[in-house]
């Protein structure tokens, strides 16, 4: 009989997909994103885990637990600055400090919606060298993984876009947006990268 204490609870992801549901923008897309991120990194950490006598796949698995804490660390900290443009949009129009506080608080999730997307690329690689070396017998997992990586990239796109052109509309110039623009090309080409790992471990399934 299996005690009531291994039985793993799934009240923190309750309680983290209530607040998510809620109109409140903290967390929001950012940090779901960075949640599919994090996904993805688990996943291909239990691929690792399953292939033995590999020391490149052992040297892997190592590293995707340090990947998964610094999402998640992101993550949280994503919330925190959702939480702030939230506020500064619900100022009053007639603020005369709105569009300062908008163009600032825009800015600040522009970049950390990019840090997650970073934290996403690096992992780009491992993907890649799991679907060459991993256990054929978890292919199927390491398929859902790059779907949630690519997802995640995605919504970290498409949200870095969206505080950019926020951002803009507030009178930011081109000096305070540099680097992020930039930014936007490179989770492009990651997700490029991440669906061609995809289409050839869905074509091992058929």
């Amino acid at each position: 009989m299996t005690d009531s204490t291994d039985i793993p609870t799934s009240r923190p992801l309750d309680a983290w997909l209530d607040a998510l549901s809620q109109p409140t923008g903290s967390p929001g897309g950012g940090a779901a994103a960075g949640v599919m991120l994090g996904l993805a990194t688990g996943l291909m950490g239990m691929v690792a885990g399953y292939t033995r006598d590999d020391d490149a796949v052992t040297e892997i698995a190592g590293g995707l637990d340090g990947t998964r804490a610094e999402l998640l660390e992101a993550v949280e900290a994503d919330g925190v600055v959702s939480a702030d443009l939230g506020a500064a949009l619900s100022r009053a129009s007639e603020d005369p400090e709105r569009e300062e506080a908008v163009r600032g608080a825009a800015l600040d999730a522009a970049a950390s919606v990019a840090r997650l997307g970073r934290i996403g690329i690096t992992v780009v690689d491992e993907a890649r060298a799991l679907a060459a070396h991993g256990n054929p017998h978890v292919a199927v997992d390491l398929a859902v993984a790059t779907e949630a990586l690519a997802a995640g990239l995605a919504g970290a796109s498409l949200n870095l876009r969206a505080n950019l052109q926020l951002a803009r509309r507030h009178g930011a110039s081109a000096a305070m947006q540099a680097g992020l623009d930039e930014e936007v090309g490179r989770l492009a080409e990651a997700r490029t990268q991440v669906s061609r790992i995809t289409a050839e471990l869905s074509a091992r399934l058929d």
